[in-house]
C-alpha cells in the first residue's frame, strides 16, 4: 500500500482535498434546500400577511438549488480529474515493475491474470477513494454536524440520535464486512479464472477449432461464468435486503423526528415551522449514511487487489532489486557468459527442466541450442538472461549472477523472438523502440541495414506510416527484420535468439539467417532453434534433450563423428541448400 497509493496521495492531496470539500458542500446545500423547504412550506401554510415574510427562504430555496448542482459537478470533476491522474500513474508504475522481468512474469503468470491485474485490480483502486474514503469521510462530517445541531435544541434528543444513528454508521457496514468477505473472494477468484480461460481461448482459438473441441470450452467457460453470476446473485439479495433495512431504519428516524420536534413545539422550545424543515433534513442524512455500507463492503476487494499487485511486484524486486554489482552501473562492451552445472525446476514436482549444463560463451562466440520442444532449450536462455534463478549451479555474466545485474539486464542483452510485437503507432516509433535516443538518421541506417529501407519508403507515409495501416503489409520475415533492426539500434553485446525463423519457408529463413549473421558479426549470439539450418555458421552446437547436453561441438565436427546429428542435418536441411552451403563462399 505504501508504494502504491502513499506516493499518489502525497503529490495529489491537494486534488482530493478540494474534491473532498466540494462533495462536502454539495451535500449541505442538499441539506440546506430540503430544510429551507421545509421550513418554506410551513411558513407559506400558516398564510403571512407579507410575501416578504417569506421572500428569504424563497431566496435560500433557489440558492441551495443551484450551488448543489454546481458543487456536485464540480465536485465530481475534480474528482474524477485527481483520479484519473493517479490510475494513470499507477499504471505506469506497474508496467515499470512488469517491463524489467517480463520473460519471468510471463513464464510464472497467465497472461489472462496479468490483464486481469492490469484492469480489474486497478480499477478497484481507483474507487478506493471514489467510493469509500470519500463517501465515509463525508459521512462522518454529516453526523457530526446534524448531532450537533440537534444539540442546539435537545442534547439528550440528540445524544439518542447519535447512538441510533450509529445503526447506519457502524452496525450494518460491518455486517457488510463480515459477509461480504468470502463471496467478494469468490468472485474475484472466479474473474480470475474467467480472464485465464477467455485469454487462453482467443489466443489460441485456431488450435481450439482444428480440435473440434469448441464445445468442450464453451460448456467448461459457462460453468465457471455460472459459478460467478451465481455469487454475484447471491451478493446483490443481500445489498437488497441491506438497503431495504438502511431505507426502514431511516424511516423510523423521521418518524422519531417528526414526534420530537412535534414535542418541543408543545413545549414552546421549537417554531412549528421547524417540524417539516427537521423531517425533510433527514433525508439528506440518508443520503450521506446509506452508501457507507457499500464503501466498507468493497474493503476486502482493495485488499486483495494490493495483495496482487504486491506479489508481481515481489517477482520483479526478487529479479531486479537485490545488490546489483558496480562493474554494471553501465553498459558492458564485453560479456562472458559462464553456466556452472545448473539445474532448474518449475516446480517441486517436475522433473528437471535443465539438468546439470555446464558451458562456457566468449564475447563474439556463435552457438546454437538445438532440440526438439520441451528439451530445455528457451529455459536455458531464460537462465542466461536472469529471467529465471537457478534451482542449483550458477549463471554468470562477467562474474555476476545473471538474475542479479537488474535493469540494465536489457542493455546487456537483447532477445529476437519468433513473434515480434508491432505496435499500433508509426513504423519510426515501432523501430525506435530498441533505443529512445536513436535520431532518424540511426533508425534509417538500421533500416539498411536489415534490407527495409526501400519497402518503407514505398510506404504511403514512409517512416511515418501508422502501423495499422502498414501492419499487413510485413510478412513474418520483414516481422524479423524489424525486429532485428531494434537490436541494432540497442547495440548490446549478446543477442539471444528464440527462433526466430519458426513459420518462414526455407529461403526466407536462410536469406534472414544470412542478414542475421552479416549484421551481429563481432556479437554474442545464442541461438535457440529446432531447426539446424544455419548451424554451420554457428562456433559451437548444443543438442539438449530432456534438459541436459546430449551433443556438443561444432558443426563439421558433429557431421564428422555423430551419425545422430548428420541424419538430422539431412533431413531438416533441404539437398539443394546443402549443396549451397557446401559451395565456396563466393557464390553465395
Amino acid at each position: 500500500m505504501n508504494e502504491w497509493l502513499v506516493p499518489s496521495i502525497k503529490k495529489h492531496w491537494r486534488g482530493f482535498s478540494l474534491a473532498a470539500f466540494l462533495s462536502l458542500m454539495a451535500i449541505l446545500c442538499a441539506s440546506g434546500l430540503l430544510f429551507t423547504s421545509g421550513y418554506l412550506i410551513s411558513k407559506a401554510a400558516l398564510r403571512p400577511e407579507n410575501i416578504l415574510m417569506i421572500y428569504v427562504p424563497i431566496v435560500g430555496v433557489r440558492t441551495f438549488g443551484t450551488f448543489r448542482a454546481v458543487f456536485n459537478y464540480v465536485g465530481r470533476l475534480a474528482s474524477h480529474n485527481t483520479i484519473l491522474k493517479v490510475l494513470s500513474e499507477m499504471r505506469a508504475h506497474l508496467y515499470e515493475k512488469l517491463e524489467p522481468a517480463a520473460l519471468f512474469i510471463r513464464s510464472k503468470y497467465k497472461t489472462g491474470n496479468i490483464l486481469s491485474v492490469l484492469s480489474e485490480d486497478i480499477e478497484h483502486l481507483q474507487d478506493l477513494f471514489l467510493r469509500t474514503v470519500l463517501p465515509g469521510g463525508i459521512a462522518l462530517v454529516i453526523y457530526a454536524l446534524w448531532v450537533a445541531m440537534l444539540g442546539l435544541f435537545s442534547p439528550s434528543f440528540a445524544l439518542g440520535m447519535a447512538l441510533y444513528l450509529l445503526l447506519l454508521l457502524a452496525a450494518l457496514p460491518f455486517i457488510s464486512l463480515i459477509w461480504m468477505r468470502k463471496f467478494h473472494r469468490r468472485i474475484s477468484k472466479s474473474r480470475h479464472q474467467l480472464y485465464e480461460q477467455l485469454t487462453d481461448a482467443i489466443l489460441g482459438s485456431a488450435d481450439w477449432m482444428m480440435s473440434g473441441r469448441q464445445e468442450q470450452f464453451i460448456v467448461s467457460y459457462e460453468k465457471l461464468e455460472k459459478e460467478s453470476r451465481l455469487a454475484e446473485y447471491t451478493l446483490d439479495n443481500f445489498r437488497k435486503w441491506r438497503d431495504f433495512a438502511a431505507q426502514a431504519l431511516i424511516g423510523i428516524c423521521v418518524v422519531i423526528t417528526v414526534i420530537w420536534s412535534g414535542h418541543m413545539v408543545q413545549a414552546d422550545s421549537m417554531d412549528r415551522t421547524l417540524i417539516a424543515a427537521f423531517a425533510l433534513v433527514i433525508f439528506t442524512i440518508s443520503e450521506s449514511l446509506v452508501p457507507l455500507s457499500e464503501a466498507i463492503e468493497r474493503l476486502p476487494q482493495y485488499k486483495q487487489s494490493l495483495n496482487r499487485l504486491e506479489e508481481i511486484k515481489n517477482v520483479e524486486d526478487k529479479l531486479t532489486k537485490q545488490v546489483m554489482s558496480k562493474n554494471w552501473d553501465q553498459p558492458a562492451e564485453w560479456i562472458n557468459i559462464e553456466v556452472n552445472h545448473v539445474f532448474f525446476k518449475f516446480a517441486e514436482t517436475e522433473d528437471w527442466s535443465v539438468n546439470d549444463v555446464s558451458l562456457s560463451v566468449p564475447q563474439g562466440a556463435k552457438m546454437a541450442v538445438i532440440g526438439r520442444s520441451g528439451a530445455g532449450k528457451s529455459t536455458l536462455a531464460h537462465l542466461i538472461y536472469g529471467a529465471l534463478v537457478p534451482s542449483e549451479g550458477s549463471v554468470t555474466l562477467n562474474g555476476t549472477p545473471a538474475h542479479m545485474i537488474g535493469e540494465m539486464r536489457s542493455k546487456q542483452i537483447s532477445v529476437l523472438s519468433q513473434n515480434p510485437h508491432l505496435f499500433d503507432t508509426s513504423v519510426l516509433n515501432n523501430l525506435a523502440l530498441g533505443s529512445p535516443q536513436a535520431t532518424i538518421d540511426d533508425v534509417v541506417r538500421a533500416a539498411k541495414l536489415v534490407g527495409l529501407h526501400q519497402l518503407i519508403e514505398k510506404l504511403p507515409e514512409g517512416y511515418h506510416t501508422q502501423m495499422h495501416e502498414a501492419g499487413s503489409i510485413f510478412s513474418g520475415g520483414e516481422r524479423e527484420r524489424l525486429a532485428l533492426a531494434r537490436i541494432l539500434l540497442r547495440n548490446a553485446p549478446v543477442v539471444i535468439l528464440d527462433e526466430p525463423t519458426v513459420g518462414l519457408d526455407p529461403i526466407t529463413e536462410r536469406t534472414l539467417l544470412k542478414t542475421i549473421f552479416k549484421t551481429l558479426e563481432g556479437k554474442t549470439l545464442i541461438w535457440i532453434t529446432h531447426h539446424l539450418t544455419g548451424t554451420e555458421k554457428m562456433d559451437q552446437v548444443l543438442f539438449m534433450e530432456n534438459g541436459s547436453i546430449h551433443l556438443k561441438g561444432q558443426h563439421a565436427q558433429l557431421m564428422r563423428e555423430s551419425d545422430r546429428y548428420r541424419s538430422l542435418y539431412e533431413l531438416d536441411v533441404p539437398k539443394h541448400l546443402r549443396q549451397a552451403i557446401e559451395e565456396p563462399s563466393s557464390r553465395e
